[in-house]
C-alpha cells in the first residue's frame, strides 16, 4: 500500500490538499495514472510528466510541478507531490 499527498500552493499556503491511496505497490510505470486521479480529484488540470519529474519522486520522495509544466494556465504557485511511506 502507497500514498501520496499532493498540495496546491499558492502565496505560500496550501489552498487545496489530497491523499491519494493506492492498493499495491507504487509502481513508477503508472505513475502517469496516479497523477491524472490525483489532479481529477484537485480539479487541476494535469502537468506534462518528465522523466526528470519521476526521477525526483524516486530518489528525494517528492515532485513539484511549477506553472511551466501544465499545457493549460493555472491559478496556483506549484503541485506538489509528496510520498508518505507507510510502515
Amino acid at each position: 500500500m502507497f500514498k501520496i499527498w499532493a498540495k496546491i500552493y499558492r502565496g505560500g499556503k496550501i489552498r487545496r490538499q489530497f491523499v491519494y491511496e493506492g492498493g499495491e505497490k507504487l509502481t513508477y510505470s503508472h505513475f502517469l495514472n496516479y497523477l491524472f486521479d490525483i489532479c481529477r480529484e484537485l480539479d487541476c488540470p494535469t502537468p506534462v510528466l518528465l522523466k526528470t519529474h519521476i526521477m525526483n519522486f524516486a530518489k528525494f520522495n517528492h515532485v513539484k510541478f511549477l506553472p511551466r509544466d501544465f499545457v493549460e494556465g493555472v491559478d496556483f504557485d506549484y503541485l506538489l507531490l509528496e510520498n508518505i511511506i507507510v510502515s
